[in-house]
């Protein structure tokens, strides 16, 4: 997913001007004023930074405009966008957005020149340095950094991937719709969970298990299954008493979840053969590593595939969301102008 409003007219002087960046989820955005760094060895300077609670707005140009108002404190001009979902006409279809997103609405609202949309994951891969593991926590596999494809993925209010392949001019990021594949049951208990879902049979895709909407589900799911009441509103909740060991189906249902999460990264690493690593974004997975570290992400991230002798030696890191989503937007945008990329370009 990749748009420009009105790109085709932008001023040479664009990269040197500072310019808006947005990483925006279904419940939190982060936002920044960015520039084109003058430092040596840096792709983008931060300027002003600050995270919002979606709910909190109307609509995204409320947001953004409350940022420049408080934050930034000057005019700007241009603006990137990184979020879930598609690019369809003049909206960005996305199930888990707080509130829908009309690129020009936001555009003539915010009297922008241009504004450009890109997968929030498709972010995510620009940002992270493939040299430098930053706050990055190893899970499983060897403590090695390897050139080659790295996977990034992110349970969260979705359940976003995307790819980052090497190469000239800093290598290009695959944006996925991954989270929307089809669940693959592993055991009889996800057997019973996936009937339970869908008691006449269809699709339900990994992000309704995979996320932290999906986490509430399992719990959900288990209590119902095994004829208890839940007590427990939020996934933060489910994993506290999964973490302290007070409730039998917050606890399993952090097992299937990690054990789940497994067996997708697993499938995505064995599709793209990524040699650079695994990284599992977010603070919600940062939260869970100890759980992680003692459940099945790895015995099913390697179980009975052809290729475990290729995943035994992927890493897999887990990394806090933090500001990279405004950074890899950030770079992704000045390459953009740099380069003078006009791909999937609309005028309104």
């Amino acid at each position: 997913m990749n748009a420009v409003i009105d790109p085709l007219d932008r001023p040479a002087s664009v990269p040197t001007m500072p310019f808006l960046a947005a990483d925006v989820g279904g419940t939190y955005a982060r936002v920044a004023l960015m520039r084109n760094s003058r430092g040596e060895g840096r792709e983008v300077e931060v300027l002003a930074y600050r995270k919002f609670a979606c709910a909190e707005f109307g609509g995204l140009a409320e947001l953004l405009q409350t940022f420049v108002d408080v934050d930034a404190r000057t005019t700007v001009r241009h603006c990137v966008i990184a979020c879930a979902g598609q690019v369809m006409g003049d909206e960005v279809v996305n199930d888990n957005s707080a509130w829908p997103i009309h690129l020009s609405q936001v555009r003539h609202a915010m009297a922008l020149d241009d504004i450009a949309v890109l997968n929030d994951f498709e972010a995510l891969g620009y940002s992270f340095d493939h040299h430098d593991h930053g706050d990055a926590r190893l899970l499983c596999g060897p403590d090695v950094q390897v050139d080659g494809a790295t996977l990034v993925i992110g349970p969260g209010t979705g359940l976003g991937a995307a790819v980052y392949l090497p190469g000239s001019a800093g290598g290009y990021v695959l944006a996925t719709e991954a989270g929307q594949m089809d669940f693959a049951p592993n055991s009889i208990r996800e057997r019973e969970v996936l009937a339970h879902l869908a008691p006449k049979g269809g699709y339900v895709a990994y992000e309704r298990i995979v996320s932290g909407p999906g986490l509430l589900t399992l719990y959900s799911t288990l209590c119902a299954l095994q004829r208890a009441t839940p007590t427990l509103l939020t996934p933060e909740a489910v994993t506290a008493a999964a973490a302290s060991r007070s409730d039998a189906q917050a606890v399993e249902a952090v097992e299937i979840f990690c054990a789940t999460l497994g067996s997708f990264a697993g499938s995505l690493a064995m599709t793209f053969m990524t040699s650079g690593g695994v990284y599992l974004a977010g603070g919600f997975l940062h939260s869970l590593f100890a759980l992680l570290e003692c459940s099945a992400f790895e015995e099913r991230f390697l179980h009975g595939r052809s290729a475990r002798a290729f995943l035994t030696q992927v890493p897999v890191w887990v990394t806090e969301h933090g500001r990279k989503g405004v950074l890899g937007a950030a770079k992704w945008y000045l390459r953009r102008g740099l380069h003078g990329d006009a791909e999937a370009a609309s005028r309104q």
